[in-house]
């Protein structure tokens, strides 16, 4: 196997690795004693769900989470430099996307090392997919500003960006906040704009579901306040 930074995606919730990584990754993960993690318990967690002989007593972790060090992941890199391989892994579904992965990407691209991302589920594709809203142009939004009025102006200003240029406009929110997001959508966003939201893609509480902002107000909503959603809009 070519030495590499390989980024490798992770299931999105608890499924089954069969379900929505190929068999290839548990080949090239074997061969990988490096890890940058977002988190050690659950990389951890996640090897031996690959395989329950994976050698983590032999293997090193260096954390990326939130109270990690920026400055220091220039040398996590330093197995890769001597030619050992090192695997990315995230929180959930494909890393170097809306995490810190992307940061120690950015490092081994300016220094010419490889990366080769593997193929795994990705939230913001499988919801585009399904959204019916159009994917010829699309634009992931992040986590939107918390405070009420804030939260508004932004949802108007996507709005007008997907009236105005038919763009689809993806955001994401805490689990916990997912009623107060939809209570501001209703509130913000002209009857006619579609929105979907696609929650707890690839499990077991799967739902996913497309209506104008007018026909939203009259659907149950079932409760999403520990699933993981993405919300999309357009015209």
């Amino acid at each position: 196997m070519t030495s590499a930074l390989y980024l490798i995606p992770v299931t999105l919730g608890d499924t089954s690795i069969e379900q929505v990584l190929p068999p290839y990754n548990h080949d090239v993960i074997m061969q990988i004693r490096h890890f940058i993690v977002e988190d050690i318990r659950s990389a951890r967690r996640f090897l031996r769900k690959v395989d329950r002989e994976f050698p983590i007593d032999d293997s090193t972790f260096m954390e990326m989470g939130k109270h990690a060090d920026v400055r220091q992941f220039s040398q996590y890199l330093e197995p890769l430099r001597k030619g050992h391989s090192v695997g990315v892994i995230s929180e959930a579904g494909c890393p170097a996307v809306a995490d810190p992965g992307a940061d120690v990407v950015a490092i081994a691209q300016k220094e010419g090392l490889s990366v080769v991302p593997l193929v795994g589920p990705s939230s913001m594709i499988l919801a585009v997919m399904s959204s019916g809203l159009g994917g010829q142009s699309f634009a992931f939004n992040g986590y939107l500003p918390v405070d009420p009025a804030d939260r508004a102006k932004k949802l108007k200003a996507l709005e007008a960006r997907a009236w105005n240029e038919g763009q689809t406009q993806l955001f994401i929110e805490t689990p916990y906040r997912n009623l107060k997001m939809f209570q501001s959508l209703l509130a913000s966003l002209r009857p006619q704009t579609r929105m979907c939201i696609a929650a707890g893609i690839t499990t077991q509480e799967e739902w996913i579901k497309t209506f104008t902002i007018e026909k939203w107000k009259k659907q149950q909503l079932p409760d999403l306040s520990k699933v993981p959603a993405i919300f999309l809009i357009n015209k």
